[in-house]
């Protein structure tokens, strides 16, 4: 609608300054005939906006003109106050400033919105940390923070997975990004982009030098780059397993990253099948017991056959038909359980 596009040449104009009818044009998705159109239609009705043309001219309000008028719809105002509980915010110490933020919006809001506002707040809660993921280490992000904004380069002591001796690094930082709970600090490291995940950030010390980022080089592009290297990394090893209907969701819901597939039928499922040769009921497996069609077959990508012993914890519902290297991971660390029970005095 014209009048929501008025409301937003005026608001870019109130919050850029000076911009170029090109630009405004593609942000509202018009031609630029259009925006000099609504430039005339807001100049007649008081608006002090102008042009200025030239290479670096463009369409700008008078100094000083301001507006109290938000803009915003019934739909983005309660978009507003749909925020993450003890997220991000509080990392970056941010919840009072949050806090006062959103009471000056509430204030701002016209009279209509303010209760599906403040209605949402109390209706949509988002809480961004997985399920039985565990106590999570004290993350000082707000230091990483501070590095981001200095515009500098980064000296970190940083330990890798698996490694108790932190290395150091300089690099040059291009942002922070959380997910699922976790924070990372996207960075270039000899003009490579990596992921330094934040709770393993030993220390953090801004360098003397400036930072050197890749030009026309985005934080959105650089996360989306790296999280699809690790999404669509492919495994060094597959294996092959038989899983029981009964533990089916918790094992995708587990190890669904590490799937190549959606699970099977099991082809040699049910009587006369692997599990029962002669054809005879064998011994409850899980809820549901071990009849016809009560198992899928499913292929993983996995970093090496050592990750087999993750699947201990399923016992007998789950089984690694191949690699035999797998299955002898399993029965090396099964043995290994059996020993240290049996010595504990059990039967």
């Amino acid at each position: 609608m014209k009048s929501d596009r008025l409301l937003s040449i005026l608001l870019l104009l109130q919050t850029r300054g000076l911009v170029p009818a090109t630009e405004l044009a593609e942000r509202l998705e018009v031609s630029v005939r259009t925006i000099y159109r609504d430039i005339e239609a807001l100049s007649a009705s008081g608006v002090p906006v102008y042009a200025e043309r030239g290479r670096h001219g463009g369409i700008a309000l008078l100094p000083g003109f301001r507006t109290d008028v938000t803009g915003l719809t019934a739909d983005e105002a309660r978009a507003l106050f749909v925020l993450a509980a003890e997220g991000a915010h509080a990392a970056l110490g941010l919840d009072e400033a949050l806090g006062s933020a959103l009471r000056k919006v509430m204030a701002a809001l016209p009279e209509p919105h303010r209760p599906a506002a403040e209605l949402t707040s109390r209706r949509i809660l988002v809480d961004p940390v997985r399920w039985m993921s565990g106590p999570q280490p004290a993350v000082d992000v707000a230091e990483l923070h501070d590095a981001v904004f200095a515009d500098r380069r980064l000296r970190l002591d940083y330990r890798h997975s698996g490694t108790g001796t932190p290395r150091t690094y300089t690099v040059d930082p291009y942002g922070l990004v959380v997910k699922a709970g976790v924070w990372y600090l996207v960075a270039d490291r000899d003009g490579v982009p990596r992921l330094f995940r934040a709770d393993r950030v030993r220390r953090a010390t801004l360098a003397d030098e400036a930072v050197v980022r890749r030009p026309g080089v985005e934080l959105a592009d650089l996360w989306d780059a790296l999280r699809r290297q690790v999404e669509e990394r492919p495994g060094r090893v597959r294996l092959s397993v038989r899983v029981h209907r009964s533990r089916l969701d918790l094992f995708v819901r587990l190890h669904g990253g590490a799937l190549t597939g959606e699970p099977q039928p099991d082809d040699l499922d049910g009587p006369g099948g692997p599990e029962d040769p002669d054809g005879s009921d064998g011994p409850e497996v899980g809820a549901a017991g071990d009849g016809c069609g009560e198992w899928v077959r499913a292929e993983l990508a996995v970093d090496s056959v050592e990750w087999a012993r993750a699947l201990l914890s399923f016992g007998p519902n789950v089984e690694v038909v191949s690699p035999p290297e797998a299955r002898d991971v399993l029965l090396r660390h099964a043995v290994a359980v059996v020993e240290l029970y049996g010595e504990a005095g059990g039967p």
